[in-house]
């Protein structure tokens, strides 16, 4: 009895990591969630993927209330996006639930850490291009599109003590993004949040903070369009999703603290090595 205590102890520690960071950069704490179950608690990764998949609906349960109220979030750029991101993540569950069931569980950890790949160099470069500016890269440009779906705002950002306007660029490849992120959302089970920052931060060009803020209430709703169908493919097991959600809570309450008072630049860095260091671990698991 002492050992599972211990154990679901320390699975509740490392989701509170995991939601802490996850609520800073945008991701979820899903990213985090499911590499730590399957890696380091060696559950099985379907399993991992129905516990994350809860846990990614109590960080941005947890996290964006607090954005909202601070009024970073974009809820009209948010609510349209996710249109598309919902449609991705039925597809998803469902892809996801017949690749375990044929025995290609594998798949997933090679998905899973050649997204992480891909949205760590794209962040990478992005970072580069503001160091040689000197500032971040923000489209403040209108556009036919945006100014139709009245796609824009503005924020009053803390760490710099400045009123920030931004307009939404290139609408419909970010829109198109956002339905991959569904499907990945779904399929391996971390809310699409890598895919949703990248989408409103490298094609979008909006504030990272508004990027991160905006991706942590998006990745609520398309998590809750998957949750039911791996609930009834039988993946959702109460005891472990009970302390994985409730730990990443706790910490995505504790990381909304720290965004506002932070500045941009430390953040991207945090989001490049978090995605990094578990790509190589996933990619490494899913070979033979």
């Amino acid at each position: 009895m002492t050992g599972i205590f211990e154990y679901i102890v320390l699975m509740l520690l490392v989701s509170v990591i995991a939601g802490l960071i996850g609520a800073l950069v945008g991701v979820g704490g899903g990213i985090l969630v499911v590499p730590a179950l399957t890696l380091l608690f060696g559950i099985p990764i379907q399993y991992a993927i129905g516990a994350s998949i809860v846990s990614v609906i109590a960080t941005s349960s947890g996290s964006a209330a607090a954005y909202v109220r601070d009024h970073i979030t974009n809820l009209r750029i948010g609510m349209f996006l996710e249109i598309g991101s919902t449609c991705g993540a039925i597809l998803g569950a469902v892809a996801s639930i017949s690749l375990v069931r044929s025995g290609y569980s594998w798949t997933v950890f090679l998905i899973f850490g050649a997204m992480l790949i891909v949205s760590a160099y794209s962040s990478a470069v992005r970072l580069r291009k503001e160091r040689k500016m000197g500032s971040e890269i923000i489209n403040q440009r209108p556009n036919r599109v945006s100014e139709r779906l009245r796609l824009s705002g503005e924020y009053y950002d803390n760490a710099t003590k400045k009123t920030v306007g931004y307009i939404a660029d290139r609408v419909y490849p970010a829109f198109g993004v956002m339905f991959v992120a569904g499907v990945l959302s779904a399929l391996l089970g971390v809310g699409g949040g890598v895919l949703k920052v990248v989408g409103l931060d490298s094609y979008m060009k909006l504030p990272f903070k508004v990027s991160t803020t905006t991706s942590n209430f998006m990745i609520g709703v398309t998590a809750a369009a998957s949750t039911t169908i791996y609930y009834i493919g039988g993946f959702v097991n109460p005891i472990l999703a009970a302390p994985v959600a409730i730990g990443v809570l706790i910490g995505a309450f504790s990381g909304t603290k720290v965004l506002v008072r932070t500045r941009p630049g430390p953040l991207r860095w945090l989001f490049v090595a978090v995605l990094i260091i578990i790509a190589i671990e996933m990619v490494h698991e899913g070979l033979p």
